[in-house]
């Protein structure tokens, strides 16, 4: 692993950090872009509507994250593509993170709805964003993205689960 982490973080600190206020101006407050920094991000589709459950649909996300890597834009370690939300940890190689989600959802919408014959909202607006502090183990947040499947009761091991990818051997 290129990045020098240390020490872990819990299941429950994650769970805790994952909720977050109905409010979208607080997910906004305090928000900053850093070069360099590695970030758990996740975003929902509007109305939690289970648009990835389609292996097509879901695949357009983890295409679009990949392309994103394959453009210097994030360096992408790990992703996982839920039934009505995606997450995915990342370090943000250029610009800024509210780019990189605006990259993500508009490309990816167009073409979940060119593919499902449809028009509207896929994404949500807002997302939760987690800047990787120097103190938590980047494996263990890649470890609690991927295992969500598995918190959600979807399959017993995150491996099971369609719609992943990881750049370690997990």
């Amino acid at each position: 692993m290129g990045a020098d982490f240390v020490g872990a973080a819990s299941s429950r600190e994650f769970d805790d950090l994952m909720k977050t206020p109905k409010r979208t101006k607080y997910l906004r407050k305090g928000r900053v872009s850093v070069r360099g920094q590695y970030y758990l991000l996740t975003t929902s589709t509007h109305n939690r509507r289970n648009i990835f459950c389609s292996p097509e649909t879901a695949q357009v996300v983890l295409n679009c994250l990949q392309w994103l890597n394959e453009q210097n834009v994030i360096d992408l370690e790990a992703a996982v593509v839920m039934p009505d939300h995606l997450h995915f940890v990342a370090e943000l190689k250029s610009g800024t993170l509210s780019q990189l989600m605006h990259s993500l959802k508009s490309y990816s919408a167009k073409k979940i709805n060119t593919l499902l014959n449809n028009s509207g909202r896929i994404w949500q607006a807002q997302y939760y964003d987690h800047a990787i502090r120097k103190n938590e183990a980047l494996i263990d947040v890649i470890k609690y993205c991927l295992n969500n499947p598995v918190r959600a009761e979807l399959v017993k091991d995150f491996h099971e689960y369609p719609h992943w990818f990881c750049r370690y051997d997990v």
